[in-house]
Protein backbone atom coordinates (compact mmCIF):
# COMPACT_ATOMS: atom_id res chain seq x y z
CA UNK A 1 0.00 0.00 0.00
CA UNK A 2 1.52 3.72 -0.69
CA UNK A 3 2.47 5.67 2.10
CA UNK A 4 0.67 9.09 2.02
CA UNK A 5 2.26 12.28 2.04
CA UNK A 6 0.93 14.60 4.63
CA UNK A 7 1.39 18.45 4.27
CA UNK A 8 2.10 20.44 6.95
CA UNK A 9 1.05 23.97 7.65
CA UNK A 10 3.79 26.68 7.35
CA UNK A 11 6.11 24.57 6.00
CA UNK A 12 7.02 22.25 8.26
CA UNK A 13 8.75 19.14 7.03
CA UNK A 14 6.55 15.63 8.42
CA UNK A 15 8.68 12.55 8.87
CA UNK A 16 6.87 9.69 7.52
CA UNK A 17 7.21 6.11 8.85
CA UNK A 18 6.00 2.95 8.14
CA UNK A 19 4.28 1.08 10.75
CA UNK A 20 3.04 -2.92 9.73
CA UNK A 21 -0.40 -3.64 11.96
CA UNK A 22 -1.25 -5.76 14.21
CA UNK A 23 -1.76 -9.37 12.63
CA UNK A 24 -5.72 -9.34 13.56
CA UNK A 25 -5.72 -6.04 11.49
CA UNK A 26 -3.62 -7.84 8.45
CA UNK A 27 -6.76 -10.51 8.68
CA UNK A 28 -9.27 -8.23 8.50
CA UNK A 29 -7.76 -5.72 5.83
CA UNK A 30 -7.31 -8.75 3.73
CA UNK A 31 -3.89 -7.71 2.27
CA UNK A 32 -3.56 -4.36 3.93
CA UNK A 33 -0.43 -4.26 5.60
CA UNK A 34 0.80 -0.55 6.32
CA UNK A 35 -0.29 2.52 7.58
CA UNK A 36 1.51 5.50 7.63
CA UNK A 37 2.56 7.19 10.88
CA UNK A 38 3.05 11.49 10.17
CA UNK A 39 5.71 12.96 13.28
CA UNK A 40 4.61 16.53 12.89
CA UNK A 41 7.29 18.21 14.74
CA UNK A 42 5.70 20.15 18.22
CA UNK A 43 7.22 23.76 18.99
CA UNK A 44 8.79 24.31 15.65
CA UNK A 45 5.83 24.54 13.09
CA UNK A 46 3.22 22.90 15.37
CA UNK A 47 0.65 20.89 13.27
CA UNK A 48 -2.47 20.30 15.19
CA UNK A 49 -4.34 16.94 14.35
CA UNK A 50 -7.92 17.44 13.62
CA UNK A 51 -10.53 16.05 15.61
CA UNK A 52 -12.30 13.07 14.82
CA UNK A 53 -15.14 13.79 12.58
CA UNK A 54 -18.13 12.20 10.65
CA UNK A 55 -17.30 10.10 7.56
CA UNK A 56 -17.50 11.79 4.25
CA UNK A 57 -17.46 11.00 0.29
CA UNK A 58 -17.53 12.57 -2.58
CA UNK A 59 -20.90 13.95 -4.68
CA UNK A 60 -20.01 11.26 -7.36
CA UNK A 61 -19.66 8.51 -4.69
CA UNK A 62 -20.42 5.01 -6.83
CA UNK A 63 -21.80 7.01 -9.75
CA UNK A 64 -25.27 7.47 -7.94
CA UNK A 65 -27.33 10.17 -9.11
CA UNK A 66 -30.40 11.49 -8.11
CA UNK A 67 -32.73 13.90 -9.31
CA UNK A 68 -32.78 16.13 -5.91
CA UNK A 69 -31.51 19.22 -5.44
CA UNK A 70 -30.01 18.46 -1.79
CA UNK A 71 -29.50 14.48 -1.14
CA UNK A 72 -27.08 12.49 1.71
CA UNK A 73 -27.11 9.20 2.54
CA UNK A 74 -25.95 7.90 5.97
CA UNK A 75 -24.84 4.69 7.59
CA UNK A 76 -26.26 5.14 11.20
CA UNK A 77 -23.37 2.75 12.87
CA UNK A 78 -20.20 3.56 11.15
CA UNK A 79 -21.64 7.69 10.57
CA UNK A 80 -19.88 6.69 6.65
CA UNK A 81 -21.88 9.36 4.36
CA UNK A 82 -22.01 6.99 1.36
CA UNK A 83 -23.42 9.54 -0.85
CA UNK A 84 -23.80 13.37 -0.53
CA UNK A 85 -25.04 16.37 -2.91
CA UNK A 86 -25.20 19.76 -1.92
CA UNK A 87 -25.27 18.32 1.50
CA UNK A 88 -24.26 22.07 3.33
CA UNK A 89 -26.17 24.64 1.30
CA UNK A 90 -28.78 25.86 3.30
CA UNK A 91 -32.47 25.54 2.07
CA UNK A 92 -35.89 26.22 3.45
CA UNK A 93 -36.49 23.14 5.47
CA UNK A 94 -40.86 23.37 5.11
CA UNK A 95 -42.24 20.57 7.47
CA UNK A 96 -38.88 18.53 7.81
CA UNK A 97 -37.81 21.35 10.19
CA UNK A 98 -40.53 20.04 13.08
CA UNK A 99 -37.95 17.39 13.76
CA UNK A 100 -36.40 19.93 15.67
CA UNK A 101 -39.62 20.89 17.34
CA UNK A 102 -40.39 17.77 18.44
CA UNK A 103 -36.79 16.80 19.64
CA UNK A 104 -37.19 20.19 22.24
CA UNK A 105 -39.93 18.02 23.47
CA UNK A 106 -38.15 14.74 23.74
CA UNK A 107 -35.44 16.52 25.56
CA UNK A 108 -37.85 18.44 28.06
CA UNK A 109 -39.84 14.96 28.63
CA UNK A 110 -36.26 12.94 29.26
CA UNK A 111 -35.17 16.10 31.82
CA UNK A 112 -38.48 15.43 33.43
CA UNK A 113 -39.97 19.12 32.64
CA UNK A 114 -43.30 17.86 30.85
CA UNK A 115 -44.49 14.88 31.00
CA UNK A 116 -46.78 13.14 28.14
CA UNK A 117 -50.14 13.44 30.00
CA UNK A 118 -49.39 17.32 30.31
CA UNK A 119 -52.23 19.32 28.28
CA UNK A 120 -52.20 22.79 26.05
CA UNK A 121 -54.77 24.61 25.64
CA UNK A 122 -55.40 24.99 21.46
CA UNK A 123 -55.41 29.32 21.39
CA UNK A 124 -56.57 31.23 18.73
CA UNK A 125 -53.32 31.89 17.06
CA UNK A 126 -52.51 28.18 16.77
CA UNK A 127 -56.15 27.59 15.44
CA UNK A 128 -55.81 30.40 12.84
CA UNK A 129 -52.49 30.46 11.65
CA UNK A 130 -52.10 26.15 11.92
CA UNK A 131 -55.53 25.25 11.82
CA UNK A 132 -58.64 24.10 8.90
CA UNK A 133 -58.69 28.09 8.11
CA UNK A 134 -54.72 28.49 6.81
CA UNK A 135 -54.59 26.16 4.61
CA UNK A 136 -51.62 24.27 5.28
CA UNK A 137 -51.43 20.55 7.02
CA UNK A 138 -53.38 20.28 10.12
CA UNK A 139 -54.24 18.40 13.10
CA UNK A 140 -57.92 19.57 12.92
CA UNK A 141 -57.29 20.88 16.70
CA UNK A 142 -60.43 22.72 18.34
CA UNK A 143 -60.22 26.51 19.38
CA UNK A 144 -59.82 26.52 22.96
CA UNK A 145 -59.68 23.07 23.40
CA UNK A 146 -57.15 21.40 25.83
CA UNK A 147 -54.97 18.36 23.96
CA UNK A 148 -52.09 16.15 25.94
CA UNK A 149 -48.54 16.52 25.43
CA UNK A 150 -49.01 12.74 24.08
CA UNK A 151 -51.92 13.45 21.23
CA UNK A 152 -50.03 16.84 19.89
CA UNK A 153 -46.72 15.04 18.95
CA UNK A 154 -48.94 12.10 17.16
CA UNK A 155 -50.12 15.19 15.48
CA UNK A 156 -47.07 16.87 14.72
CA UNK A 157 -45.39 13.14 13.94
CA UNK A 158 -47.96 11.75 11.57
CA UNK A 159 -50.48 14.64 10.83
CA UNK A 160 -47.85 17.19 10.35
CA UNK A 161 -50.38 19.13 11.93
CA UNK A 162 -49.24 23.32 12.10
CA UNK A 163 -51.62 24.01 14.96
CA UNK A 164 -50.20 21.16 16.80
CA UNK A 165 -46.80 22.69 16.46
CA UNK A 166 -47.78 26.12 17.88
CA UNK A 167 -50.29 24.87 20.47
CA UNK A 168 -47.18 22.94 21.87
CA UNK A 169 -44.78 25.97 21.25
CA UNK A 170 -47.17 28.50 23.19
CA UNK A 171 -47.80 25.89 25.98
CA UNK A 172 -44.13 25.55 26.71
CA UNK A 173 -42.61 28.80 26.23
CA UNK A 174 -45.33 31.37 25.50
CA UNK A 175 -44.54 31.96 21.91
CA UNK A 176 -43.60 30.60 19.31
CA UNK A 177 -40.70 33.06 18.48
CA UNK A 178 -39.65 32.48 22.35
CA UNK A 179 -39.88 28.48 21.63
CA UNK A 180 -37.84 29.28 18.03
CA UNK A 181 -35.15 30.40 20.50
CA UNK A 182 -35.34 27.47 22.01
CA UNK A 183 -34.86 25.26 18.90
CA UNK A 184 -31.86 26.86 17.96
CA UNK A 185 -30.56 26.06 21.63
CA UNK A 186 -31.20 22.43 20.77
CA UNK A 187 -29.38 22.76 17.74
CA UNK A 188 -26.17 24.24 19.29
CA UNK A 189 -26.57 21.34 21.60
CA UNK A 190 -26.62 18.58 19.32
CA UNK A 191 -23.74 20.45 16.41
CA UNK A 192 -26.01 21.45 13.86
CA UNK A 193 -24.05 24.47 12.40
CA UNK A 194 -25.98 25.25 9.17
CA UNK A 195 -29.34 25.36 10.44
CA UNK A 196 -31.48 28.10 12.20
CA UNK A 197 -35.27 28.26 13.26
CA UNK A 198 -37.68 31.29 13.26
CA UNK A 199 -40.99 29.09 13.91
CA UNK A 200 -42.00 25.58 15.41
CA UNK A 201 -44.35 24.60 11.67
CA UNK A 202 -41.27 25.10 8.90
CA UNK A 203 -43.66 27.68 7.49
CA UNK A 204 -42.03 29.92 4.79
CA UNK A 205 -39.40 32.44 6.51
CA UNK A 206 -36.17 34.16 6.00
CA UNK A 207 -34.89 33.40 9.33
CA UNK A 208 -35.82 29.52 8.72
CA UNK A 209 -33.40 27.19 6.74
CA UNK A 210 -31.17 23.92 7.12
CA UNK A 211 -28.66 21.66 5.25
CA UNK A 212 -29.54 18.05 4.49
CA UNK A 213 -26.74 17.29 6.36
CA UNK A 214 -28.07 19.12 9.65
CA UNK A 215 -31.21 16.99 9.18
CA UNK A 216 -29.63 13.75 9.03
CA UNK A 217 -27.23 14.62 12.01
CA UNK A 218 -31.24 15.48 13.60
CA UNK A 219 -32.60 12.40 12.85
CA UNK A 220 -29.75 10.62 14.42
CA UNK A 221 -29.81 11.77 16.92
CA UNK A 222 -33.61 11.16 17.54
CA UNK A 223 -32.94 7.83 16.80
CA UNK A 224 -29.98 7.44 18.98
CA UNK A 225 -31.41 9.34 21.55
CA UNK A 226 -35.09 9.02 22.39
CA UNK A 227 -36.05 4.82 20.84
CA UNK A 228 -39.16 4.99 22.91
CA UNK A 229 -40.25 8.04 21.05
CA UNK A 230 -38.73 7.29 18.08
CA UNK A 231 -42.11 4.79 16.81
CA UNK A 232 -44.10 7.38 16.99
CA UNK A 233 -42.90 7.98 12.97
CA UNK A 234 -43.51 4.44 11.78
CA UNK A 235 -47.00 4.74 12.85
CA UNK A 236 -49.47 4.81 9.42
CA UNK A 237 -52.14 6.92 10.75
CA UNK A 238 -53.88 8.79 13.77
CA UNK A 239 -56.90 9.96 14.01
CA UNK A 240 -57.92 13.33 16.08
CA UNK A 241 -61.23 15.49 16.16
CA UNK A 242 -62.98 11.85 14.38
CA UNK A 243 -60.33 12.92 11.18
CA UNK A 244 -58.30 9.99 10.44
CA UNK A 245 -54.67 11.17 8.34
CA UNK A 246 -52.16 8.64 6.86
CA UNK A 247 -48.92 9.24 7.93
CA UNK A 248 -47.30 11.56 4.88
CA UNK A 249 -43.83 9.48 4.58
CA UNK A 250 -44.57 7.19 1.79
CA UNK A 251 -41.21 5.07 2.50
CA UNK A 252 -43.85 3.50 5.03
CA UNK A 253 -45.60 1.62 2.82
CA UNK A 254 -42.90 0.23 0.39
CA UNK A 255 -42.19 -2.66 2.30
CA UNK A 256 -37.91 -1.94 2.66
CA UNK A 257 -37.68 -1.68 6.45
CA UNK A 258 -38.53 2.21 6.55
CA UNK A 259 -39.83 3.31 10.03
CA UNK A 260 -39.36 7.14 9.86
CA UNK A 261 -39.35 9.80 9.81
CA UNK A 262 -40.94 12.88 8.36
CA UNK A 263 -41.72 14.91 4.78
CA UNK A 264 -42.01 18.63 3.92
CA UNK A 265 -43.16 20.74 0.87
CA UNK A 266 -44.01 24.14 0.08
CA UNK A 267 -43.33 26.10 -2.85
CA UNK A 268 -40.44 27.48 -2.45
CA UNK A 269 -38.25 24.04 -0.72
CA UNK A 270 -40.23 21.72 -3.13
CA UNK A 271 -40.89 18.49 -2.09
CA UNK A 272 -38.23 16.85 0.77
CA UNK A 273 -38.09 13.80 3.03
CA UNK A 274 -36.36 12.82 5.98
CA UNK A 275 -36.10 8.59 6.12
CA UNK A 276 -34.99 5.89 8.00
CA UNK A 277 -34.86 2.20 7.47
CA UNK A 278 -33.20 -0.89 8.75
CA UNK A 279 -32.32 -4.03 7.20
CA UNK A 280 -30.64 -6.72 8.21
CA UNK A 281 -29.68 -4.73 11.32
CA UNK A 282 -28.08 -2.25 9.27
CA UNK A 283 -29.47 1.37 9.69
CA UNK A 284 -29.31 4.09 6.50
CA UNK A 285 -30.30 7.87 7.10
CA UNK A 286 -31.52 9.58 4.06
CA UNK A 287 -32.41 12.55 3.28
CA UNK A 288 -33.64 14.32 -0.38
CA UNK A 289 -35.00 18.23 -0.94
CA UNK A 290 -35.99 20.27 -3.83
CA UNK A 291 -37.67 17.27 -5.79
CA UNK A 292 -40.79 18.56 -7.99
CA UNK A 293 -43.44 16.49 -6.55
CA UNK A 294 -44.49 14.32 -4.00
CA UNK A 295 -44.19 11.24 -7.10
CA UNK A 296 -40.11 12.23 -7.75
CA UNK A 297 -39.34 12.75 -3.81
CA UNK A 298 -40.90 9.00 -3.44
CA UNK A 299 -39.00 7.79 -5.89
CA UNK A 300 -36.12 9.36 -5.04
CA UNK A 301 -35.64 8.63 -1.78
CA UNK A 302 -36.38 4.85 -2.26
CA UNK A 303 -33.62 4.32 -5.29
CA UNK A 304 -31.38 6.18 -2.51
CA UNK A 305 -31.96 3.90 0.19
CA UNK A 306 -32.21 0.62 -2.10
CA UNK A 307 -28.34 1.75 -3.63
CA UNK A 308 -27.09 2.22 -0.39
CA UNK A 309 -28.34 -1.11 0.75
CA UNK A 310 -26.49 -2.76 -2.38
CA UNK A 311 -23.50 -1.34 -3.05
CA UNK A 312 -21.59 -0.86 0.07
CA UNK A 313 -20.05 -3.51 2.90
CA UNK A 314 -19.66 -3.21 6.24
CA UNK A 315 -15.63 -3.56 7.08
CA UNK A 316 -14.76 -4.10 10.80
CA UNK A 317 -11.04 -2.47 10.99
CA UNK A 318 -10.44 -2.31 14.99
CA UNK A 319 -12.37 -3.39 17.82
CA UNK A 320 -12.78 -1.40 21.21
CA UNK A 321 -9.15 -1.48 22.62
CA UNK A 322 -7.24 -2.90 20.05
CA UNK A 323 -3.72 -1.80 19.55
CA UNK A 324 -3.93 0.76 16.07
CA UNK A 325 -0.35 1.22 16.37
CA UNK A 326 2.52 3.70 18.35
CA UNK A 327 3.18 7.09 19.04
CA UNK A 328 6.71 8.22 19.22
CA UNK A 329 7.51 9.44 22.72
CA UNK A 330 9.72 12.56 23.86
CA UNK A 331 11.63 12.46 27.65
CA UNK A 332 9.94 9.42 28.58
CA UNK A 333 11.36 6.18 29.77
CA UNK A 334 9.91 3.96 26.92
CA UNK A 335 10.26 5.44 23.39
CA UNK A 336 7.05 5.23 22.21
CA UNK A 337 3.40 4.14 22.88
CA UNK A 338 0.51 1.87 21.95
CA UNK A 339 -2.29 3.61 20.46
CA UNK A 340 -6.14 2.34 20.76
CA UNK A 341 -9.27 3.74 19.94
CA UNK A 342 -11.95 3.18 23.02
CA UNK A 343 -15.01 2.14 20.18
CA UNK A 344 -14.54 -0.12 17.46
CA UNK A 345 -13.50 1.46 14.18
CA UNK A 346 -15.78 0.67 10.90
CA UNK A 347 -16.07 1.75 7.93
CA UNK A 348 -18.81 1.38 4.69
CA UNK A 349 -16.75 0.50 1.20
CA UNK A 350 -17.63 -0.14 -1.72
CA UNK A 351 -17.96 -4.08 -2.53
CA UNK A 352 -14.74 -5.50 -3.91
CA UNK A 353 -12.66 -2.46 -2.94
CA UNK A 354 -11.29 -3.91 0.81
CA UNK A 355 -7.97 -4.01 -0.52
CA UNK A 356 -7.82 -0.52 -1.71
CA UNK A 357 -8.25 0.79 1.82
CA UNK A 358 -5.98 2.80 2.98
CA UNK A 359 -5.04 4.17 6.56
CA UNK A 360 -2.71 6.78 8.57
CA UNK A 361 -1.91 7.90 11.91
CA UNK A 362 -2.05 11.32 12.74
CA UNK A 363 -1.13 13.07 15.61
CA UNK A 364 1.11 16.64 16.90
CA UNK A 365 4.20 14.90 18.53
CA UNK A 366 6.98 13.35 19.08
CA UNK A 367 4.24 13.12 22.29
CA UNK A 368 6.17 14.80 25.60
CA UNK A 369 6.21 12.36 28.86
CA UNK A 370 4.75 11.58 31.18
CA UNK A 371 1.70 9.83 29.02
CA UNK A 372 -1.40 8.69 30.93
CA UNK A 373 -3.25 5.83 29.98
CA UNK A 374 -6.59 7.36 28.31
CA UNK A 375 -4.86 10.19 27.36
CA UNK A 376 -5.95 11.79 23.77
CA UNK A 377 -3.08 11.56 21.01
CA UNK A 378 -4.14 11.77 17.32
CA UNK A 379 -6.23 10.31 15.13
CA UNK A 380 -6.32 7.41 12.83
CA UNK A 381 -7.71 8.23 9.46
CA UNK A 382 -9.09 5.75 6.78
CA UNK A 383 -9.65 6.33 3.08
CA UNK A 384 -11.56 3.76 0.84
CA UNK A 385 -11.29 3.83 -3.19
CA UNK A 386 -13.55 6.14 -3.87
CA UNK A 387 -12.70 8.97 -1.30
CA UNK A 388 -14.64 7.57 1.58
CA UNK A 389 -13.26 8.52 4.33
CA UNK A 390 -13.12 8.72 8.39
CA UNK A 391 -11.82 9.77 11.01
CA UNK A 392 -11.24 7.89 14.80
CA UNK A 393 -9.52 9.30 18.16
CA UNK A 394 -6.77 7.91 19.71
CA UNK A 395 -5.95 7.27 22.87
CA UNK A 396 -2.43 6.35 24.86
CA UNK A 397 -2.65 2.55 26.34
CA UNK A 398 -0.54 2.55 28.97
CA UNK A 399 1.11 4.75 31.23
CA UNK A 400 4.75 6.21 30.11
CA UNK A 401 6.45 8.21 33.48
CA UNK A 402 9.10 10.70 32.69
CA UNK A 403 12.08 9.70 31.71
CA UNK A 404 15.79 9.73 33.50
CA UNK A 405 18.04 12.12 33.06
CA UNK A 406 20.00 10.71 30.60
CA UNK A 407 16.67 8.86 28.84
CA UNK A 408 15.48 12.77 28.39
CA UNK A 409 19.03 13.38 26.92
CA UNK A 410 19.51 11.04 24.67
CA UNK A 411 15.61 11.96 23.34
CA UNK A 412 16.65 15.30 22.72
CA UNK A 413 19.49 14.34 20.78
CA UNK A 414 17.30 12.19 18.92
CA UNK A 415 14.84 15.47 18.13
CA UNK A 416 17.97 17.71 17.45
CA UNK A 417 19.58 15.19 14.79
CA UNK A 418 16.36 14.21 13.28
CA UNK A 419 14.51 18.27 13.12
CA UNK A 420 18.20 19.36 11.60
CA UNK A 421 17.51 15.82 9.20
Amino acid sequence: MPVSHIRVAQGAFTRLGQLLMPSSAKAKFGGLRVAAIAWLVAGLFPATASAAGPVTAPPSAGNFETLAAHAILIDAATDTVLFQKGPDERMPPASMSKLMTVAVVFDAIKASKLKLTDEFVVSENAWRQGGTKSGGSTMFAKLNSSISVDDLLHGIIIQSGNDACITIAEGMAGTEATFANLMNEEARHIGLTGSHFANATGLPDPGQYMTARDLAKLAKYLIDEFPEFYKIFGEKEFTWNKIKQSNRNPLLDMNIGADGLKTGDTDEAGYGLVGSAIRDGQRLIMVVAGTRSAKDRAAESRKLLEWGYRAFEHVSLFSTGEVVGQARVFGGNAHQVDLISKVPVDLLVPRGSVDQIKAQIVYQGPVRAPVAAGQPIGVIRITAVTGLSKEAPLFAADDVPLGSMRERAVDAMREILLGWW
